[in-house]
């Protein structure tokens, strides 16, 4: 009995415990009274009490044993109100065992009737409370100021994130319409939210019905179609937040705190390319994997998803502590702590400067795979610091892969750049060295598979222009574009990693890939986009500044140089450069040049001859 009374200690426990013990005795004073055609029970009195001792004693045993009051009514799904019902059948089971034992058969009659009464009561009790409960979180909304909002999508995540409201009442949003492109659906409701009309009539719906919020609630959706209709939204003027997709509503543990701003890969006119980068990546099973510079932005995610193709051992190498230290809590809190996984990694602190360093590595290790993600690749402080660009970019993938050579590993990937064609800064041009020294040592040996992976820029990555850009939108600006013309090819991190993987598996050696990209992407219009979807109005509410191109800055980039002999692979979105000829011996005495002058801070000097190697060109304008 102690343990019945700690369970309804608690104030509301106690008060549906109570409501519950009125309603057992109420039934069954219905049911006996109804079963002898007289609510009076002279001459029954003994029987009466001494049943009503039974009945309250079975039910309380039952609802205590299927913790009945453990479930918060308040939030009462229709699988609760299933096992009250049991609860209750259950009760009466017990009820007619303990009288029927006792001699004291009451008639089917009597024990048909407490069973229904006894549901039926039991049933709207908790009914009547739970829409109290709904209509009082309903009042709370109306006297809390919340943000008006009208959802995009009348699907499956409209009814989730409209129940996941209905829930909490603290949370900023008030419902107001739906919208939908399915004719079918306008007129309709969902939990009581009506679907307005379609997604064209956005702009006049938001102007009529002061919605503050517009929430895009469609996750299975074409690109184009995606594109289309945030759109119709960024000419409101008004915020646009996005449900994203299934595993980060998981990762942020309810749908409500997965909404978010709509980002920079929302709006590329393109849809994402995806790799299956499980049926390329045979060759990093159980292998020996390096990332140089996985502390980076590609190398962490290398990292990533190398970590879930089953390695041997992931060595994480980085001169930046720092970012190391993040990767390697980050793979710890995954595969160690919350044991998804077998994986075994480490982290070494090292530069690719430090050919000794380097070598102690590949020996220790035992490296079969290399994926060379370290570089300098900031293109004005590489400008301003060219014996930098030329010591870790050119040299540290020299030592890299002399080393790699030596040891005789299976394959190396260069990370390389848009940047590195027909460079315009000292950045791209050290990049196009590199690329012309993995070709070389291709060349050179038949035992490491020498490969260079080339891409645009990546969405999120350090140094990206997108960072910038929603850091001065929550500044309210000015958002600072080099020119009004300039354009870029994008891809997401996630792209970029599955193709660096994916041609590591498909090299024969020498080659140069490259991952179709779509078409370019015009800056101004990207920036104007995203202001409008945060809510504001380019150059009224936040201004866009023309700045004027940054040293060694490019208005139009390339993928491919005109003489580089294009190929296509079965993969049908990556593209093959084959190697260029080049004076294999010229090359290495420029290199000898270039390593001397290196340390003499010239920068002059050191300009001049990258530029016998690679000619840098001037600035579009």
């Amino acid at each position: 009995m102690l343990k019945i009374f700690e369970k309804i200690k608690n104030h509301k426990i106690f008060m549906l415990f109570l409501l519950d013990f009125i309603i057992w005795n109420i039934s069954f004073y219905l049911s006996f009274a109804i079963n002898k055609n007289s609510f009076s029970l002279i001459g029954f009195e003994g029987l009466f009490l001494e049943c009503v001792l039974v009945v309250n004693v079975c039910f309380t045993v039952i609802f205590m044993t299927f913790k009945t009051y453990d479930r918060i009514w308040r939030y009462a799904e229709i699988e609760d109100f299933f096992y009250a019902g049991v609860s209750i059948i259950f009760s009466n089971f017990l009820f007619f065992i303990f009288t029927f034992l006792k001699n004291k058969n009451l008639g089917i009659r009597m024990y048909v009737l407490f069973l229904l009464i006894s549901e039926f009561l039991n049933f709207m009790s908790r009914v009547i409370y739970r829409v109290n409960i709904l209509l009082e979180n309903s009042e709370k909304i109306n006297k809390i100021h919340k943000k008006r909002l009208l959802i995009v999508g009348a699907g499956e995540v409209a009814t989730m994130i409209l129940r996941e409201i209905s829930r909490n009442p603290n949370n900023e949003y008030l419902p107001i319409y739906i919208v939908d492109d399915d004719r079918n659906k306008i007129g309709r409701s969902i939990s009581g939210i009506k679907v307005k009309g379609s997604v064209y009539e956005i702009p006049q719906i938001c102007a009529n019905e002061n919605i503050a919020i517009i929430l895009f609630a469609i996750v299975n959706i074409k690109k184009n179609d995606k594109e289309r209709i945030l759109d119709i939204c960024s000419k409101t003027s008004i915020e646009v937040r996005i449900v994203p997709n299934i595993y980060e509503t998981l990762t942020k543990g309810n749908l409500i705190s997965s909404i978010r701003h709509v980002k920079i890969e929302d709006l590329l006119g393109r849809e994402p390319v995806i790799f299956d980068s499980k049926n390329y990546a045979k060759y990093i099973k159980n292998k020996n994997i390096l990332v140089t510079g996985g502390g980076g932005s590609i190398g962490s995610e290398l990292c990533r998803q190398i970590a879930g193709l089953n390695p041997k051992n992931l060595i994480i190498l980085d001169i930046y502590e720092n970012s190391a230290y993040e990767i390697q809590q980050e793979l710890y809190r995954k595969y160690i702590l919350n044991k998804r996984g077998d994986l075994k990694f480490e982290v070494q602190i090292a530069s690719v400067r430090d050919i000794d360093k380097i070598d102690k590595v590949f020996l220790e290790k035992k490296i079969d795979v290399v994926f060379h993600a370290a570089a300098h690749k900031h293109v004005p402080l590489m400008e301003e610091n060219p014996e930098e660009a030329v010591k870790n970019n050119v040299f540290g993938t020299l030592n890299v892969a002399l080393i790699s050579e030596k040891y005789k590993i299976d394959r190396f990937v260069l990370i390389s750049t848009d940047k590195a064609v027909r460079p315009s800064s000292v950045m791209g041009a050290t990049k196009r060295i590199c690329e012309m020294i993995i070709q070389l040592m291709a060349q050179k040996t038949k035992n490491t598979k020498f490969t260079a992976v080339r891409f645009g820029n990546v969405l999120g990555s350090n140094g990206s222009v997108i960072p910038l850009f929603e850091q001065q939108i929550k500044e309210k600006g000015p958002v600072t574009i080099t020119h009004p013309e300039i354009t870029r090819y994008f891809m997401t991190i996630s792209e970029a990693v599955s193709l660096v993987i994916t041609a590591g598996s498909i090299s024969k050696g020498g080659e140069i890939f490259v991952l179709d990209m779509g078409e370019p992407v015009k800056i101004k219009d990207l920036a104007e986009n995203l202001i409008r979807l945060s809510g504001f109005v380019p150059n009224k509410d936040i201004e866009i500044k023309f700045v004027g191109l940054r040293p060694g800055e490019k208005l139009y980039e390339e993928l491919l140089l005109d003489e580089e002999d294009i190929s296509l692979t079965e993969n049908k979105k990556i593209y093959i450069g084959n190697p260029i000829k080049f004076d294999t011996k010229k090359f290495e005495l420029d290199l000898e040049v270039l390593k001397k002058t290196c340390n003499s801070n010239n920068h002059e000097l050191i300009k001049k001859n990258i530029s016998k190697i690679v000619p840098i060109v001037k600035n579009q304008t």
